[in-house]
């Protein structure tokens, strides 16, 4: 058994500790939290199990790491704090762990991620022989393994989109909702998560793995972003209000040019009312799904859709972003210490998960 701790207890880390304990070849050894108000909860209570596991969580970093884990999921925010988020992971590595995370997004393809990253990785492998595997939350695996295992059934492939659509309204992280993506703010705002440059920053190194792994050389990373207004006040169920006139709906696209044309596409759109920019694209269910377009021949068009923590949609989009961090762990702890991507990483079984209740 694969000793595992969880670190951070938000939304990706309660479905971490759930995904931690039902896997058959990994044991939860400890959980991580930054609030004292969270130590000495039981991890099931903390991960809405509605039962105990034992086992308690925790503020102390070193006397954790000190432990020796073999593997580590990273799930502490790197949106607002990438430097503390980087210091953590090589701390981790450096201890001799493996560790999978969603918080990096410069090292989604650390080929080319910037040398104040991946320097000081690459130092902690060689001290402390971990490794570390950086996969999307958006989810990864949907624009990345996904839509290059359906570009495989084609003959001939044009473009390849991978869209995100979401009421975001169910997405439980207010700050970020509000202030990162704008939802709620003056048409004058800019959101964080859409100025220049920053859709590349956390999208492109994704574009650049589908392009490796077809084949393609990119001559550019392209930015398109739109924004609506909502035409009447809103109220949600779980943000509140969001009045008239404020931002109610964006759609950003980071385009991978390939011969001077849009080749490999990873949209998102984002919605905070299903009434806003209803010509946009919509999920079937109304709430959110992810989809994938090969555009070639023959034309292959896939939409997924997934629910977790009472049938919400963001947290079952949460859940396989963890559930394809969780399952290489097993993988990575065979493999050579060292830095790893979604190309290297399979999607696989994991044999003894069938009508496991761990």
């Amino acid at each position: 058994m694969v000793s595992t701790i969880v670190w951070g207890t938000g939304n990706i880390g309660r479905a971490a500790i759930r995904a931690v304990a039902a896997h058959p070849a990994l044991t939860l050894a400890a959980v991580l939290v930054h609030d004292p108000g969270k130590a000495g909860r039981d991890a099931g209570e903390l991960a809405g199990l509605g039962r105990r596991l034992g086992v308690a969580a925790t503020t102390d970093v070193d006397a954790v790491l000190g432990a020796a884990p073999r593997a580590v999921v990273y799930a502490a925010s790197g949106d607002l704090r990438p430097n503390e988020a980087l210091e953590d992971v090589v701390k981790a590595v450096r201890a001799g762990a493996v560790v999978v995370t969603p918080s990096l997004y410069a090292l989604y393809d650390h080929r080319n991620a910037p040398p104040e990253v991946r320097e000081p990785l690459l130092k902690a492998v060689a001290e402390g022989g971990g490794s570390l595997f950086a996969s999307g939350v958006d989810p990864g695996w949907a624009n990345d393994v996904l839509p290059l295992l359906v570009s495989g059934l084609a003959a001939t492939v044009e473009t390849v989109r991978c869209q995100e659509i979401f009421d975001y309204s169910t997405y439980d992280q207010p700050d970020s909702v509000r202030y990162l993506v704008g939802m709620g703010q003056p048409m004058d705002y800019e959101p964080p998560m859409l100025a220049q440059g920053v859709p590349s920053m956390v999208w492109g190194g994704q574009i650049r793995l589908m392009a490796r792994a077809l084949g393609a050389e990119l001559d550019e990373l392209r930015e398109h972003v739109e924004r609506r207004p909502l035409d009447e006040t809103i109220t949600t169920a779980t943000m509140g209000t969001f009045e008239k006139g404020t931002q109610g709906a964006a759609r950003f696209e980071v385009q991978g040019v390939v011969g001077g044309a849009p080749r490999i596409v990873i949209e998102h759109v984002t919605r905070i009312h299903p009434a806003c920019a209803p010509d946009w694209p919509v999920p079937p269910g109304g709430v959110g799904a992810h989809r994938v377009i090969v555009e070639g021949r023959p034309r292959i068009e896939v939409t997924l859709e997934a629910t977790d923590e009472d049938g919400n949609q963001s947290a079952g989009g949460n859940a396989t972003a963890v559930g394809r961090l969780v399952g290489a762990i097993d993988w990575l702890v065979a493999a050579a210490p060292g830095l790893y991507d979604a190309l290297d990483v399979p999607l696989r079984p994991v044999p003894g998960k069938l009508g496991g209740t761990r």
